[in-house]
């Protein structure tokens, strides 16, 4: 970690919050804190054209739950709520639309899962429709006659995650970005005081939120080990003819032999189609998950060979040990938590979802709350984690 010494003699002005990473958490969460006020700079070599710029922008608290994360849908029901009021100022140019998710089964053994999830679903107090082929098809007269099943989730909406980007960078404005690469925490005694740029020099800030993502990985004198691993997902952009427009009117995510994929219509007439899962350590897009994402979106709606491909891009979310994110305050070892410093990454395939919640739970800790409810996702939860710095960073006063 690097000091930052008061006594410099030419420092620079202190913000209220310095937020490093812009992608949407970041940028959603700095929107947060400077509409309460405070004085907000964002801390990004190019922002949003990280995981923020794959994503789809799916807002699928409902379609999104796995089997034993309990904890983690609470807090996607809780973002999905705020969601409309988030939204609301930025009026339409974030792209965010209450179109309804259908959820379609291609064969009988897809049709069971989707069945059985809808049975955990609605243990927990969830709404989910079943529907028959032939309503199915009279909401979306494209999707295949072959399909065998489908379930319609109201809740389930979408948000363009580049509209919704751009019009975030717009509310903030140039004043409140620094295109600069965050490569370290600045410590001041126990506290941290800001963050040391790779030009080598020094951002102060009363609050500094790391919420770069995988980055957060390579950001020296963080006083917890962060546990983020990249999975990699190729994503498809299509441009659809006007003669197939619209193609499906509400977000479609089906099995196709049990792999999952999903459609998410565009009001500029295209479709965003995803998204494979792979830890296989490669940026690139794979032509195997191409192949296979083209294959299992025409399985479910056959106009989509008639598509024109127009863009094929690859990103790492950053996945944690629980599939849940990293995101509060992080304890001193000395005990109480380590003043100036919040962590919100580890967002994995919801990051666009918990926005939102992430900004509230941040906007609430910045006000001198504590998390709230959602404690059970401090950054330092999991086994393993360890506190400190390395020994050749040793902050005065604590132990390396």
């Amino acid at each position: 970690m690097d000091e930052y010494s008061p006594r410099a003699p030419h420092p620079p002005a202190v913000w209220d919050v310095a937020v490093v990473g812009g992608g949407v958490v970041g940028l959603g969460i700095a929107w947060e804190a400077a509409r309460s006020g405070r004085h907000v700079v964002v801390v990004d070599p190019a922002p949003g054209t990280g995981a923020s710029f794959a994503a789809a922008g799916m807002l699928a608290a409902v379609s999104e739950y796995h089997y034993q994360e309990e904890a983690l849908l609470g807090l996607m029901l809780e973002s999905a709520a705020l969601w409309p009021a988030f939204a609301q100022p930025l009026a339409t140019e974030a792209g965010y639309l209450r179109t309804p998710t259908l959820c379609i089964a291609a064969d009988g053994a897809d049709r069971q899962a989707l069945a059985d999830l809808r049975g955990v679903q609605e243990a927990h107090g969830l709404e989910v429709t079943s529907l028959t082929v032939r309503e199915a098809r009279a909401r979306e007269p494209l999707l295949s006659p072959g399909i065998v099943g489908a379930f319609e989730i109201a809740a389930d909406h979408q948000v363009d995650p580049r509209r919704l980007i751009a019009a975030l960078l717009t509310r903030l404005g140039s004043e409140r970005l620094v295109r600069r690469r965050a490569e370290s925490l600045l410590w001041d005694g126990e506290r941290v005081v800001g963050v040391r740029l790779d030009d080598g020099s020094g951002l102060l800030a009363q609050e500094t939120i790391v919420a770069n993502g995988l980055g957060a990985r390579d950001l020296s004198g963080l006083p917890v080990q962060l546990p983020l691993r990249p999975v990699y997902g190729d994503i498809l952009r299509l441009r659809i003819p006007q003669r197939l427009r619209p193609l499906v009117t509400a977000t479609v995510r089906g099995l196709v032999r049990g792999r999952p994929v999903y459609l998410v219509p565009r009001e500029d007439g295209t479709v965003v189609i995803g998204a494979t899962q792979r830890e296989d350590g490669s940026d690139a897009v794979s032509a195997g998950g191409v192949y296979e994402l083209l294959r299992d979106a025409q399985a479910l709606v056959p106009a989509v060979a008639e598509l024109e491909l127009y863009e094929t891009v690859a990103r790492a979310r950053p996945g944690t040990p629980d599939n849940a994110p990293l995101l509060g305050r992080v304890s001193a070892p000395e005990g109480g938590d380590v003043d100036g410093l919040i962590v919100a990454t580890g967002f994995f395939r919801h990051g666009v979802l918990l926005t939102p919640a992430a900004a509230h739970v941040c906007r609430e800790i910045l006000e001198g709350g504590d998390g709230g409810a959602w404690k059970a996702f401090r950054p330092d939860r999991l086994a393993g984690l360890g506190h400190g710095r390395p020994t050749s960073h040793t902050l005065p006063g604590r132990p390396s």
